[in-house]
């Protein structure tokens, strides 16, 4: 079982394309099943008209995967139960700064205070020594917290762990070892809803059987966490393959958030489906896909 999961945020585009055709290559190889899935966590910037662009662009790009599809928000109940089950082990807790208090901790700290693997400064575990009764001070005054993981607890609860790397062609794997250490207290519930990418991705992979997982190669410093939560809330572990990424003319990675050019504008000013699954093809990503079909 394998799945594609956007977040509907924004528009598709060559990278997106590129990771849906891997994912539908792969569940043919494998003789599996596709699934798509929503992750509309978001409640600002998830659109419903992004959500009828993206199964547009499966439909122009050919790939079929099962109905229904899993939209995030109506599994909430799924999240908050997950999360409570950490809570109940003290493995998570309240935290009340501001975006403006983490930077100024931060800066506190000096230039030698390490960044997570996305570049970003480690959370300084401001809240993590905060007491129960200050907690309650804070709720008292209206403070809204996120939660965030313990993870100095949750590593030592799981010890050492492993994820394992499949490859693509020979389908032989690889145990590879997770460093969660290296992301901090990441936060499992967010302020503005019950869940966060990283515990909402474990929870469906687990719950929708999903057995590999194909993703972009910027996702692979994140199994490290997913890795833990899966130990820790006792779920099964896919097999992963972090497949290359597609870079823009500036050298870095298509992005919605950089605004790179969207399938959908590529497609009307000409692009082909067979034009631009040739040139998946020709990256040598996965060498024995299938021919594409004739265009549409």
């Amino acid at each position: 079982m394998l799945r594609f999961a956007p977040s509907p945020n924004g528009p598709l585009h060559r990278g997106h394309a590129l990771s849906v055709w891997l994912n539908a290559e792969m569940a043919r190889k494998l003789n599996g099943r596709l699934l798509l899935r929503i992750e509309d966590i978001d409640p600002t910037r998830s659109r419903a008209e992004h959500i009828e662009a993206i199964e547009e662009v499966l439909d122009w790009l050919g790939v079929s995967y099962e109905q229904p599809v899993r939209r995030q928000s109506n599994f909430m109940a799924d999240y908050v139960q997950a999360f409570q089950t950490l809570k109940d082990r003290g493995l998570v807790y309240p935290c009340f700064c501001t975006r403006t208090a983490i930077d100024a901790a931060v800066q506190a700290k000096g230039p030698e205070w390490p960044n997570d693997p996305d570049g970003s400064p480690l959370y300084p575990q401001t809240c993590r020594s905060l007491t129960a009764v200050e907690a309650a001070g804070h709720l008292a005054l209206g403070d809204k917290p996120q939660w965030r993981l313990d993870h100095t607890k949750a590593i030592a609860v799981t010890g050492p762990l492993r994820w394992t790397s499949f490859d693509p062609e020979t389908f032989l794997t690889t145990a590879r070892q997770a460093r969660p250490e290296r992301w901090g207290d990441v936060v499992l519930v967010r302020k503005d809803t019950p869940t966060s990418y990283h515990l909402s991705v474990v929870v469906d992979d687990a719950n929708q059987g999903v057995t590999h997982i194909v993703r972009g190669m910027d996702l692979e410093a994140a199994t490290d966490i997913h890795t833990l939560l899966q130990a820790l809330l006792g779920l099964p572990q896919p097999l992963y393959w972090h497949h290359p990424l597609i870079h823009g003319p500036d050298g870095k990675k298509l992005a919605k958030s950089k605004g790179s050019d969207s399938l959908a504008l590529e497609r009307d000013a000409g692009l082909t489906r067979s034009a631009l699954l040739a040139d998946f093809r020709n990256a040598r990503i996965l060498v024995d896909a299938e021919d594409g079909e004739p265009e549409a």
